[in-house]
């Protein structure tokens, strides 16, 4: 398998669709091609050639069914050449605020329609459940979207124009999830959801956080007395700091994203985040070796449902 770790040497590995489609086999497959309809493993699955040359079509020798390294992924039914798909998945990964659709259509020769479908598609096999909160959790709420309201006591909570997102931060993991609102059912059930009792939640002076006392250890820091740290040196400002990367990444690249796929941003940014420590060829090879499904165009257009408890 070819080893890079800039984004030109990946260029020159991968410069054909052959090669291209080894590299993937040898991620996913590991030298043992996997049938997708039965599951079968095997080395000795039959290769079907076409005027005498092998494209990558199997014959699986127990279902008889055919596949390619394809099926069953991402790029399922896509026209586009694997060197494209690799080159769009690499910028991704490695823009610390990612890539937008009209520079990335640029970039790879596609339209504009082409590379927000190809954006959307990684978006959404990109994992986001990797972090563990069982020890002390920064948790916080912000605002994304809409028009900034100014009044005497700043931006504040209430615009009905933005979209909240809740974000929760525990030994360099983050996790942000969209929400409907900043209410203390909704941001309890969440807590209570994803973190361990007894822990030790860190939040603002927020009344939504009012009765998280009663499960967990609840240190508040009170950011209208412009306090940062409290007495006790607990702060949330791990979890600002994320909340400025993912604003700036949509007000700088993206500069609009609707609330029916702000979830998606979010887990594009989340990922960067909590990968951030990996090279950018490791986080690459995870990515193509780790489990994908088919987007469907349809799908992507629907409203998806609110994540949040009830």
């Amino acid at each position: 398998m070819a080893t890079f770790h800039t984004l030109l040497q990946m260029m020159d590995a991968l410069h054909t669709e052959e090669d291209c489609r080894v590299y993937l086999e040898n991620v996913r497959w590991n030298g043992k091609p996997i049938c997708p309809h039965c599951g079968s493993i095997s080395e000795n699955h039959y290769k079907l050639t076409q005027n005498g040359e092998f494209k990558g079509l199997y014959k699986c020798r127990d279902c008889r069914k055919r596949f390619t390294v394809r099926q069953g992924t991402m790029f399922e039914g896509s026209n586009l050449p694997l060197k494209k798909w690799f080159y769009a998945i690499y910028l991704f990964l490695s823009h610390k605020r990612g890539i937008s659709s009209c520079q990335l259509a640029k970039d790879i020769g596609v339209t504009q329609k082409t590379a927000w479908f190809m954006l959307h598609r990684i978006r959404h096999n990109v994992r986001d459940d990797d972090a563990d909160f069982n020890d002390m959790t920064q948790v916080d709420e912000t605002y994304v979207g809409g028009k900034t309201k100014r009044n005497r006591g700043g931006q504040g909570r209430s615009t009905k124009q933005k979209t909240p997102v809740m974000g929760l931060l525990s030994d360099g993991k983050v996790y942000a999830r969209v929400i409907k609102n900043a209410s203390s059912k909704v941001l309890l059930g969440i807590i209570d959801e994803l973190v361990r009792k007894g822990s030790t939640v860190i939040t603002d002076k927020w009344k939504g956080y009012n009765k998280v006392k009663e499960r967990y250890i609840h240190e508040v820091v009170e950011h209208n007395l412009k306090e940062y740290v409290n007495a006790d040196g607990f702060h949330t400002n791990s979890i600002e700091g994320f909340w400025s990367q993912l604003k700036r990444g949509i007000i700088g690249i993206y500069f609009l994203v609707s609330p029916k796929h702000l979830q998606n941003y979010c887990k594009e940014f989340v990922f960067r985040y909590n990968t951030r420590k990996q090279s950018d060829a490791d986080r690459f090879n995870e990515f193509l070796g780790s489990f994908t499904e088919r987007l469907y165009y349809g799908e992507l257009l629907m409203k998806p449902e609110w994540r949040i408890i009830e």
